[in-house]
């Protein structure tokens, strides 16, 4: 149906989607890699305030990175101009340190978390935002679909 009537911004939502797939697959390597490996000793060292590993809920995981991921997409469709790589990262590294300074040292505020681990998660956040930005902006950007 798009198609028929000529609406010029089936190509951008074609390449949002994929951003979005791109977007969700790095987020998932970066968390796995962070997490499980580097922060690993981190969350030992503070073992007593964390969900052991088995109750947590991989359906709820899986949804509010996706919601997460549609915020950022909509942000980026709606509020950058021109869209371009640059544009994408600059806007990737904005909200990524805005997440990131929240969940570490927003967290540390308030719970007994290790000072190295609320760094950990802004530089993880700070990363994440950069990774989506640049493949958001590689993606989706002015000539693209045309």
């Amino acid at each position: 149906m798009l198609r028929q009537r000529g609406i010029p911004f089936a190509p951008t939502m074609r390449r949002l989607v994929v951003a979005g797939i791109a977007v969700f697959v790095a987020w998932s390597l970066l968390d796995a890699l962070t997490h499980r490996l580097l922060l690993q000793p981190l969350y030992a060292s503070s073992a007593g305030i964390w969900r052991p590993f088995s109750e947590m809920n991989p359906v709820l995981i899986i949804v509010v990175t996706v919601l997460l991921i549609v915020v950022f997409l909509t942000g980026y469709k709606v509020l950058v101009r021109p869209k371009s790589l640059a544009a994408g990262v600059y806007y990737g590294g904005l909200l990524g340190a805005a997440l990131g300074v929240s969940a570490g040292f927003g967290t540390y505020i308030h719970s007994p978390i290790p000072l190295a681990l609320a760094w950990g998660w802004f530089i993880l956040g700070t990363t994440k935002g950069l990774v989506a930005g640049a493949i958001l902006g590689a993606l989706v950007h002015e000539n693209a679909g045309r």
